[in-house]
């Protein structure tokens, strides 16, 4: 059985370990010796399907910043990547002082798909279906993962803000009922995936991830918005918000 605790220092040490291929068996002991799986395509790729629990961190986004953010240094990682793309996922955690990769998986997802194992995906919604259910569907939590001051400037009416930094706490995430349904989004697609996949290793399933972010959510007319006043001397804001 294939060990996965040895942290090299070394970057050629390293990048031997880290660029060493595993077979879907190799993932799989992987995943059952405690490794965290570290999905590095693009987010439209990963929401189509991915193995169940992996994160995604794209390496199109901020990717560097939220692996530093997001993920555990006391467990090894395991790269799901594009073909052609694993040295620089390695590379850019190494960066980040992550030391313990140990290899990616020959062939990328699509050589898990091929294998006949189960797979996950999440489901893209784009804009006008979310003004389309809000309206009957009591049930719909909208989780604006924006910074705070992203959301004052403008959020969804009754959305609920947990910054995507803030899902390290489970607590954000033991928050959501089984019952509810949860449309994701952020600025404009990245971090609602990225958050999509945490709830998903949570074992929060009924999700959607809103294509465009708040970038389409903003052209919807039909979505009610508002944008948070604040008193100026006090920084109290105004519970009822300003109409966008």
């Amino acid at each position: 059985m294939q060990r996965f605790t040895f942290a090299p220092k070394d970057i050629l040490v390293f990048m031997e370990q880290a660029l060493q291929p595993l077979s879907v068996a190799g993932i799989k002991e992987a995943i059952a010796a405690d490794a965290i799986l570290l999905d590095t395509r693009p987010a439209g790729l990963f929401t189509q399907g991915f193995i169940p629990g992996a994160i995604s961190l794209g390496l199109e986004g901020k990717f560097a910043e939220w692996a530093s953010i997001l993920l555990p240094r006391n467990k090894p990682l395991v790269l799901i990547t594009e073909r052609g793309k694993e040295a620089e996922s390695a590379e850019r955690l190494h960066e980040k002082g992550f030391t313990n990769i140990a290899g990616f998986l020959q062939g990328g997802f699509e050589a898990w798909r091929e294998h006949g194992e189960e797979a996950d995906l999440v489901i893209d919604v784009e804009a006008d279906e979310l003004a389309m259910d809000l309206p009957f569907d009591e049930k719909i939590v909208v989780l604006d993962v924006r910074q705070p001051n992203e959301y004052e400037a403008g959020h969804v009416l009754n959305a609920v803000n947990v910054p995507l930094d803030e899902f390290t706490d489970l607590v954000n995430i033991a928050n959501i009922e089984e019952d509810q349904n949860v449309y994701i989004h952020c600025g404009a697609g990245y971090r609602s995936v990225v958050a999509a996949s945490l709830l998903k290793r949570q074992g929060v399933h009924n999700i959607r991830n809103m294509l465009g972010g708040w970038n389409a959510i903003r052209e919807e007319s039909r979505i009610k918005k508002i944008k948070e006043q604040k008193n100026k001397e006090q920084g109290i804001s105004n519970d009822e918000g300003k109409d966008l």
